[in-house]
């Protein structure tokens, strides 16, 4: 245990050794972090810290040790809780009022001695029928501000929680080892990996989409297509700017990640690039998908015109003859006969059976 450590524990502990209960004269009360972190933790050499400090207390000890730093996570803070944090880490006002909106394009940038890294989450929504009104893919926010002693995650939506992120990093203390740009690198590959998974959800829906626009009984709902499409956008949105970020950190003319991470962030670049391919495929597979129920709409329109127009003709010609008999004109062959009535609507009949088979003949009706 340090010397900061010791410092701060021993009022508390010769109280307890006295049997008093309350805190000894001159002790400060124990600081609490808001509900908007999520967790806190100072890391030494690549191996966490025991305890949850309040985060300003965490920052104090990783300035003041050896291959120390802070990683706080931080899940939609409010103005005042973000004003706090950027007070102790020393963002610039700028860079407070980002971490508190959201709907960020992915992108990396110098914010005087921060570095700023901002991803997009993505998570699939499960659903048991795609509907006009389904939601797909939800996205969400991951800032990451990186500075010497500190890493501060930042985070808006359900989606990309890190807590998994954090447990599996610290399972790696090598890869901690190297400094709060680990954190930037832990938080690259969950992302990209979540989005492999949401693209595997994705290919199974494209499927049984794809089976329903060719069925013979019934196709796709034009509907559900359009909303599939506008979800792959979405997800197409989330996914594709992080490119251009991931090869800016892989400059080594810039002050990005240090040389044993810079391949680990060639990795996550590559399998990004597999995703963004597997995305462009399925947008372009939701385009001629959506052009081919478009053609089976045009056909089945025409197919009901035509159906419209041959049981029109048929209307039409019993609407002849009767029309025809019912002038009563004084001098009209076959009025005063006695089977005039029944040789009009044979007559009609005659004239129904044949125009129908004649368009039944013609795949009309």
């Amino acid at each position: 245990m340090d010397r900061i450590q010791w410092r701060e524990r021993l009022p508390g502990l010769v109280g307890r050794l006295l049997g008093r209960d309350r805190p000894v004269a001159g002790e400060r009360p124990r600081r609490t972090n808001p509900d908007a972190v999520v967790d806190c933790a100072v890391y030494v050499a690549g191996r966490r810290e025991p305890g949850r400090p309040h985060y300003a207390d965490a920052y104090a000890r990783a300035r003041h040790g050896r291959r120390a730093f802070v990683w706080l996570g931080l899940h939609e803070p409010g103005a005042a809780v973000m004003a706090a944090v950027g007070r102790t880490f020393g963002l610039d006002e700028a860079a407070v009022e980002q971490a508190l909106a959201d709907g960020h394009r992915p992108t990396v940038r110098r914010l005087g001695d921060v570095t700023l890294l901002v991803l997009r989450s993505a998570g699939y929504v499960e659903h048991g029928e795609l509907t006009a009104t389904s939601e797909v893919v939800d996205t969400g926010d991951v800032l990451v501000f990186l500075g010497d002693r500190f890493a501060l995650t930042v985070r808006h939506g359900a989606t990309g929680a890190l807590a998994p992120v954090r447990e599996a990093v610290q399972r790696r203390p090598d890869v901690l080892a190297q400094g709060p740009w680990a954190v930037a690198y832990a938080v690259c590959a969950r992302m990209v990996e979540l989005y492999g998974e949401v693209a595997e959800h994705l290919e199974r829906d494209l499927e049984r989409v794809e089976e329903s626009v060719f069925a013979r009984e019934h196709g796709a709902d034009i509907q559900h297509l359009y909303q599939l499409k506008r979800e792959v956008v979405e997800f197409k949105r989330a996914v594709l700017p992080l490119s251009a970020p991931l090869r800016a950190l892989l400059d080594p003319s810039d002050a990005g990640p240090p040389t044993a991470l810079r391949s680990r962030f060639a990795a996550v670049a590559d399998d990004l690039a597999r995703v963004v391919e597997r995305i462009g495929a399925y947008d372009e597979l939701l385009t001629s998908l959506v052009q081919s129920r478009l053609a089976q709409l045009a056909v089945e329109q025409n197919d009901d015109m035509r159906k419209i127009a041959s049981w029109a003709a048929i209307a039409a010609s019993q609407t002849a003859v009767a029309g025809v008999y019912g002038m009563n004109f004084a001098h009209m062959p076959e009025l005063h006969w006695r089977y005039g009535y029944g040789g009009a609507l044979l007559l009609m009949a005659t004239l129904a059976v044949t125009l129908h088979r004649l368009f039944r003949r013609s795949g009309w009706l």
